[in-house]
C-alpha cells in the first residue's frame, strides 16, 4: 500500500505540470467602418442602454413579448443548444485531468497438458482489484488545452447566438403585432370607404332611375363598390394570417384581448434611441459577439493543431492488490502496482498535421472575415435606420396631410355632384384618391414604427451579455 500511495503522488506531481500554450496571440481585428454615423447624432458617446421593456409602451404587446421569450419553439432549441455546447466544454475541460476508476477483476484458466510446462493440465486463477487511469496525456505543448479553450469560445459563441435569435423573436413579435393593427385599421377603412361608395351608388342608381345620371355613371359607381368589395375581403384575410404569424410567434393560444385594435398614432415606442458610437455595437450586439467568439474558438484550434507537431505523452497507472487466491487478495503483502508511460513522436505522416494547421489557418481567416462582415452589416442598419428616421417623420406629417388636402378635395366634389353642377367621375376620383392616401397614411405609420424597431435590434436590443461561469 506504500508503494500505491507513492505512485499516486507521482502521478499528481506530474498532473501539476504545466505546459506551453502553441496558441496564436489574439488581436481583435480593427473594425471596417467609419468612426461616425453618416448622419449626425447628439449625444453619440456614452449611449443609454434601453431595455425592450422600457422601448415598448404598449402592455398588451410587452405581455406577448414575455410569452414568446417562454414558449416560442425557436428560442427554446437556441436554448438547449446552449445546454448542448455546455455539456460539451464540460468534456473537453475533463480531458485536462485523468480519469480514476476502480477496478475489478477475476480470471480462470486451464491449460492443456500438452501445452503446459509441467506435462499436466493445470488450471489457474488470478483476482486482482486496484485504483488507476487509462492513458492520460500529459499537455506538455497544450494541445488539450487548446482544444479546451475552443470548446469554451465555441460555447460563448452559442450563448451570443441565443441572445440573437431573443432580439430577433422581439423585434419579429413586435413587428407581426403592428402589422396586425396596421391591417386592422386598413380594414375598418375599406369597410368606411365600402359603406360610403354604396351609398353613392344608390344615389347614382336612383338618379339613374329617374333618368337624370348616365348608366356610365352608374357602371362607374358600382365599379367603386365592387373595388370596395375586394379590399375588405383582402383585409378580412390578412388580418387572419396576421393572427396566426403572432400565434405561431409566441408559441401559444392568443385571447382576443391580444389582438383588439390599438390606434397606430397612439405611443407604441420610445423614439428617443440613443445611438452612441459605431464602436459601441462590437459590444452589444450579440451577433457579432458571436462571431468573435467563433474567432476566437478558430484561434485556438491553431494551437491545438500545431501542439501536433511535437511529441505526445501518455500514462498509464494502477495500484492495488492481486493474488491466485480470491480469500488472500486484501492480506498483507498482496500489493501490486503498474506505471507505463508511453511517447508517441511524429515522424512521417505524409503531411496530415501541416494539411491539418493550413486547415485550422484558413478557418481563422475566414472567421476574420465573417467577423468583419457582420459589423459591416450591422453597421449599414444602424446607418439606414437612422436615415430612415428622420425622412419617415416627414414622409407621416407630408401624407397627413394630402389626407386632409384629398378630404377637403372629397366633401367638394360631392357636394358639387349632388347640387348637380359637376359630372359623377370627379366625384368618383376624388374619392379613390381619399381611400388611396388613407391607405398610405397607414403603411407610412407602420414603416415608421417597424424602422424604430429595427433600429432597436440594430443597436442590440438593449440586451446585455448574460454572466457566464468560465
Amino acid at each position: 500500500m506504500k508503494q500505491c500511495r507513492l505512485s499516486a503522488a507521482i502521478v499528481m506531481a506530474i498532473v501539476g505540470l504545466g505546459g506551453c500554450s502553441l496558441i496564436p496571440e489574439y488581436n481583435r481585428p480593427e473594425a471596417p467602418v467609419e468612426q461616425s454615423w453618416s448622419v449626425p447624432i447628439a449625444a453619440q458617446a456614452n449611449a443609454k442602454r434601453v431595455t425592450w421593456q422600457q422601448f415598448f409602451k404598449n402592455d398588451a404587446l410587452k405581455k406577448l413579448i414575455s410569452q414568446g421569450l417562454e414558449n416560442n419553439r425557436d428560442l427554446r432549441i437556441a436554448t438547449l443548444n446552449i445546454e448542448r455546447a455546455q455539456a460539451q466544454y464540460r468534456i473537453s475541460r475533463a480531458d485536462l485531468l485523468p480519469s480514476i476508476n476502480a477496478t475489478g477483476s477475476g480470471i480462470s484458466q486451464r491449460t492443456p497438458a500438452d501445452l503446459s510446462t509441467t506435462g499436466d493440465e493445470a488450471v489457474t486463477h488470478q483476482y486482482s482489484a486496484g485504483v488507476g487511469f487509462t492513458a492520460y496525456e500529459l499537455d506538455f505543448f497544450g494541445r488539450v488545452r487548446s482544444l479546451n479553450q475552443q470548446a469554451l469560445e465555441s460555447y460563448f459563441s452559442t450563448v451570443e447566438a441565443q441572445r440573437s435569435i431573443k432580439v430577433s423573436l422581439i423585434a419579429e413579435v413586435s413587428g407581426a403585432y403592428f402589422q396586425l393593427q396596421a391591417d386592422q385599421e386598413l380594414l375598418a377603412i375599406s369597410r368606411q370607404t365600402l359603406s360610403s361608395q354604396r351609398d353613392s351608388y344608390a344615389l347614382v342608381k336612383s338618379s339613374y332611375d329617374e333618368q337624370v345620371a348616365t348608366e356610365l355613371d352608374l357602371s362607374q359607381a358600382e365599379s367603386t363598390v365592387r373595388t370596395a368589395e375586394a379590399a375588405e375581403a383582402q383585409y378580412e384575410r390578412l388580418v387572419e394570417q396576421d393572427k396566426n404569424a403572432l400565434v405561431l410567434l409566441v408559441g401559444k393560444p392568443l385571447s382576443a384581448e391580444y389582438f383588439a385594435a390599438v390606434e397606430l398614432d397612439a405611443p407604441q415606442v420610445d423614439e428617443e434611441i440613443p445611438a452612441g458610437l459605431p464602436s459601441e455595437l462590437l459590444n452589444y450586439r450579440p451577433d457579432i459577439l458571436s462571431a468573435e467568439h467563433s474567432l476566437k474558438a478558430a484561434n485556438a484550434n491553431i494551437g491545438a493543431a500545431r501542439a501536433a507537431f511535437f511529441p505526445s505523452i501518455t500514462l498509464t497507472a494502477s495500484g492495488g492488490a492481486a493474488s491466485a487466491d480470491l480469500g488472500q487478495l486484501f492480506t498483507g503483502g498482496q500489493g501490486a502496482w503498474n506505471f507505463t508511460p508511453s511517447i508517441n513522436i511524429p515522424i512521417f505522416n505524409a503531411g496530415r498535421n501541416r494539411a491539418n494547421l493550413d486547415v485550422a489557418k484558413t478557418q481563422a481567416s475566414i472567421e476574420v472575415a465573417s467577423y468583419e462582415k457582420s459589423i459591416q452589416v450591422a453597421f449599414r442598419e444602424v446607418s439606414d435606420g437612422l436615415v430612415a428616421r428622420d425622412s419617415l417623420d416627414k414622409q407621416v406629417i407630408a401624407q397627413i396631410q394630402l389626407v386632409h388636402a384629398n378630404q377637403r378635395n372629397y366633401t367638394l366634389a360631392d357636394s358639387r355632384y349632388k347640387e348637380g353642377v359637376d359630372t359623377y367621375l370627379n366625384s368618383l376620383d376624388a374619392q379613390r384618391s381619399l381611400f388611396s392616401s388613407q391607405q398610405g397614411l397607414v403603411t407610412t405609420k407602420l414603416a415608421r414604427i417597424n424602422n424604430l424597431i429595427s433600429l432597436f435590434k440594430a443597436l442590440g436590443g438593449g440586451e446585455t451579455a448574460e454572466s457566464v461561469i468560465r
